[in-house]
């Protein structure tokens, strides 16, 4: 028995992102550790310290999804797409 909470099924990959705070500040980068059609989780490289509760994911390919922090570790965000 398992305690899934999410609604969406997650993919795991490995994709490079990056986390904007707002325009006129620097972009932290991020992996994109798994990622569904509801949320994702980020391993920060730089560390959690200073991320918001809420930004924005910006994908290579130019996508964004605007993410709120579910949950976090030194290093790792759960962030779920609003």
């Amino acid at each position: 028995m398992t305690n899934e909470r999410r609604k969406h099924p997650r993919s795991r990959l490995l994709k490079t992102a990056r986390i904007a705070l707002g325009p006129k500040t620097p972009k932290i980068e991020c992996a994109v550790r798994n990622l569904s059609e509801g949320g994702a989780c980020l391993h920060v490289h730089s560390g959690t310290f200073g991320i918001p509760r809420e930004f924005q994911l910006v994908f290579e390919s130019g996508a964004t999804h605007p993410c709120r922090v579910v949950w976090r570790t030194e290093q790792r965000l759960g962030v779920s797409f609003h």
